[in-house]
């Protein structure tokens, strides 16, 4: 069976409306991720505000659990793509490990790309990530999403907003169709020093697929 991978890349045009590029990247989220719950949509989302979950004070713990993964997961395992943007404004890139076992980057040069995106910015409050999760969730409940659990996992995410905390993980459904395993990246590191070695080291038969605002995909709320 022939295996494409993919490079998710988003370019959104500035005059876009928030609420449209919201659009966009929900229904870019549900047609490469179909199994995405709501959980999924609001970890991108955070993702993509928040950066990575927590600032990394300990290279060799972070470096301990990569080798971890990399040492436990084959190909096969990894979701097919090789970076993916979070959100809808692309701030930070997941940079799948992939790239580390088809030898596009080293872990040395993911890790890096890590530690320094985890820990170059000051991190915005929680208080004004809840805003931000509040217009999202309000677009995202005029599409009308046929998603699973979705009301209660609006009711999830609500109760952690409201005891000061914002990080979950994928929900089982999206774990077992894409075995999820990759770091985050900010978007400008990765731009410079991991996007040139995927271009430059593609494979044939691996895509990348430009989300411009004139290339639309099918309405996620009117799939069949």
């Amino acid at each position: 069976m022939k295996v494409l991978f993919l490079s998710i890349v988003l370019l959104f045009p500035v005059s876009v409306s928030a609420q449209e590029t919201i659009r966009e990247f929900v229904n870019r989220q549900m047609w490469f991720f179909k199994q995405s719950r709501l959980l999924d949509i609001y970890k991108s989302c955070f993702q993509d505000y928040m950066g990575a979950e927590h600032l990394v004070a300990d290279r060799q713990t972070a470096k301990a659990y990569l080798d971890e993964e990399l040492n436990t997961t084959s190909i096969d395992d990894l979701m097919l793509w090789y970076s993916e943007p979070c959100g809808y404004e692309g701030n930070y890139v997941r940079v799948n490990i992939l790239t580390i076992k088809r030898e596009i980057i080293s872990a040395d040069q993911l890790l890096d790309a890590f530690i320094r995106s985890a820990n170059a910015e000051t991190r915005h409050s929680i208080e004004s990530w809840k805003d931000r999760w509040h217009m999202i969730i309000g677009t995202i409940d005029q599409m009308k999403l046929d998603l699973p659990n979705y009301e209660k996992d609006k009711q999830y995410i609500d109760s952690l907003l409201s005891v000061g905390k914002y990080a979950i993980s994928h929900s089982p459904e999206y774990r077992e169709a894409y075995h999820p395993h990759y770091r985050i990246v900010e978007r400008s590191i990765f731009e410079k020093e991991i996007e040139p070695l995927i271009e430059e080291k593609r494979p044939k038969g691996v895509l990348t697929i430009p989300l411009m605002d004139h290339v639309r995909l099918p309405d996620a709320g009117h799939r069949p």
